[in-house]
């Protein structure tokens, strides 16, 4: 019985989001909780002790009185809409076995002209990502590892492939925050400043990727023709080709319907459509409700750890912002160039933080609790939102103990530092100047001049 209690609190979640209920919320966060707790002997170790530390620092806050009800119906209720986003959104990864192309995506991607490679990875990436979410390191990572050993690449050949596919696909996954309705960033930003939507933070997204996209393939395209030259050609598309494209069609046509009808937000439309399409199409592709149900379960299970972090990030930003004086950003945003430095030191401390450990959500978590604080001074949030979602996606890309970089080292046979650091370093370096300009021109020299 107890392997179930994940999913109920999934279903328990998303049963609250559609009725608008903060109690069923709760309860879900919860239950969470309790299940994780349970099985702490499972968890990986940054998973465990984040949890662990969580519920200490929240237990301590509450009992010290730093803490009262609404903080604690508040982490629970986040945690709740942390852990059971992830989890909704990788249900997509059922979806891997049973779609040819997905199994043969990288003799698909690595044809075409050498130069457009590595965009083209990023982006199919970064596509896939804002469905399947952590799903798509699974399956980028997953296939890579089978066709290396299939094939016997080895040496020096391995290591070039390793670097070129994983790293691009683990910066296309990046991008998600900036350009996908589905991204945690948008959804944890905008829950808490529900002004903000997903669509006026869009043309700064896509700024910021094509930035990201033209400095990676700086660093990228010579090393993908090498790559190039050893794929496997294909005479034709494979089977499945054309399902895939439909299936993510009628996902974001069911939220776009959603969003329309219901005014629910596009991460929660997400979150009910993924699941619900996923679910179906299983169901008609076996024709074995018990089956499928039981595939559903195991797949949920088997990203305990990621939303165990989610959760725990959750619960530990609402208690990190209870004790944070309510006058803390006082008059540090004063006027346009106020904001930008506010905006600009937000952006510089996720990926920095991040590169000691500290993941991107839970320092993502602490600052966007605080900003509530701005809208209340009458602040324009707006460029802020955009200056933590772009260091969302850097730092995803620069901690060592997230979870993205946590599955490509464990795929790839890689050490998470030279993953992190080693091959993303100088991207990140290089990036950082690039984006502060952006903002410093989109916010601070245009306002200024009118």
């Amino acid at each position: 019985m107890g392997r179930f209690l994940v999913p109920v609190a999934v279903l328990l979640e998303l049963v609250a989001l559609c009725l608008a209920s903060s109690w069923l919320s709760v309860l879900a966060g919860v239950l969470f909780l309790f299940c994780f707790l349970t099985s702490l002997g499972s968890l990986q170790v940054y998973s465990r002790y984040l949890l662990v530390v969580s519920v200490l620092v929240v237990g301590a806050l509450s009992l010290a009185g730093e803490m009262n009800l609404d903080d604690m119906i508040r982490a629970a209720s986040n945690a709740a809409f942390y852990a059971a986003f992830l989890g909704s959104l990788g249900m997509m990864q059922c979806l891997v076995r049973r779609l040819e192309v997905l199994r043969r995506i990288h003799d698909v991607l690595l044809g075409g002209h050498p130069v457009l490679l590595y965009p083209k990875y990023a982006v199919v990436s970064c596509g896939i990502a804002s469905v399947l979410s952590f799903g798509v390191m699974n399956l980028l990572c997953g296939t890579l590892a089978d066709t290396l050993r299939e094939r016997g690449i080895t040496g020096t050949s391995r290591l070039r492939w390793l670097r070129s596919v994983l790293i691009s696909t683990l910066r296309g996954f990046a991008l998600v925050p900036m350009v996908a309705p589905t991204s945690v960033a948008v959804a944890i930003i905008t829950r808490e400043v529900p002004s903000l939507s997903w669509s006026g933070l869009l043309p700064y997204g896509i700024g910021s990727a094509l930035i990201l996209l033209l400095v990676g393939w700086f660093l990228e395209h010579k090393r993908f023709r090498l790559v190039s030259a050893e794929r496997q050609p294909l005479d034709q598309w494979p089977t499945g080709t054309a399902r895939l494209a439909l299936l993510v069609t009628i996902i974001f046509l069911g939220m776009a319907l959603l969003v329309q009808l219901t005014g629910l937000r596009v991460s929660v439309a997400a979150m009910l459509t993924v699941p619900v399409v996923t679910f179906l199409y299983m169901l008609w592709n076996d024709r074995s409700l018990p089956a499928v149900a039981e595939e559903a379960v195991d797949n949920l299970l088997g990203m305990s750890n990621e939303m165990a972090i989610f959760a725990g990030s959750a619960a530990l930003g609402v208690a990190l912002v209870a004790v944070v004086p309510v006058d803390v950003l006082a008059g540090l945003a004063s006027g346009q160039w106020g904001v930008f430095l506010l905006a600009a030191g937000g952006l510089l401390m996720m990926p920095m933080l991040s590169a000691i450990g500290i993941i991107p959500i839970t320092v993502l978590s602490v600052q966007a609790g605080l900003m509530p604080q701005l809208v209340a001074e009458g602040v324009n949030p707006l460029p802020v939102a955009v200056a933590l979602v772009i260091g969302f996606s850097l730092a995803m890309m620069l901690s060592p103990f997230g979870p993205a970089v946590t599955l490509l080292s464990r795929f790839g046979q890689v050490s998470r530092w030279v993953v992190a650091f080693s091959w993303n370093g100088l991207f990140v370096l290089l990036s950082i100047p690039l984006l502060l300009l952006m903002l410093w021109v989109l916010f601070g020299v245009v306002p200024a001049t009118g």
